[in-house]
C-alpha cells in the first residue's frame, strides 16, 4: 500500500473510555483509505471497485476500533452500528454532529476523540 492508500489518525479516549481500550488513552492508527461498504474490517477483496467500497469514514473507524482495539465491555462503546448514546465524539475538536456524524470522510492526520459522558453512581 502506498501512503495515499491509507489514512493516519490519532484516536483518543476519555471519561473512562480508555479503560475499554487496554487502559491506553491515545492511539495512532493507519487504516485503508477505501473500505468495504458494509464497514467490514477484515479487508477488501482483491477485485475492489468503487461500487463495492467507499472512502474511510467515522462509521468504518468505529467498526475498526470495535474489532481490533476494544478489549472489554462491547456494550459500553458500541450499539446499533455506532457508538452508544452518551459518548461524545469530536473530530479535530468539533462535535461530530456538525461534521456529518458517521458519514464524515476521514483525512490524513485527523484527530478523533471519544469521551464518555456517562458516570456511575
Amino acid at each position: 500500500m502506498s501512503k495515499s492508500d491509507t489514512v493516519s489518525l490519532k484516536v483518543e479516549f476519555g471519561g473512562g473510555m480508555e479503560l475499554l481500550f487496554s487502559n491506553q488513552r491515545s492511539h495512532k492508527l493507519t487504516i485503508p483509505a477505501r473500505v468495504p461498504l458494509d464497514n467490514g474490517t477484515s479487508g477488501l477483496p482483491a477485485d475492489t471497485t468503487d461500487e463495492n467500497s467507499k472512502p474511510a469514514d467515522i462509521s468504518y473507524l468505529i467498526h475498526h476500533l470495535k474489532d481490533h482495539l476494544l478489549k472489554e465491555r462491547l456494550e459500553l462503546f458500541y450499539e446499533n452500528g455506532t457508538v452508544r448514546p452518551g459518548i461524545l465524539v469530536l473530530i479535530n475538536d468539533t462535535d461530530w454532529e456538525l461534521e456529518g456524524e458517521g458519514s464524515y470522510i476521514l483525512k490524513d492526520r485527523d484527530e478523533i476523540i471519544f469521551i464518555s459522558t456517562l458516570h456511575g453512581g
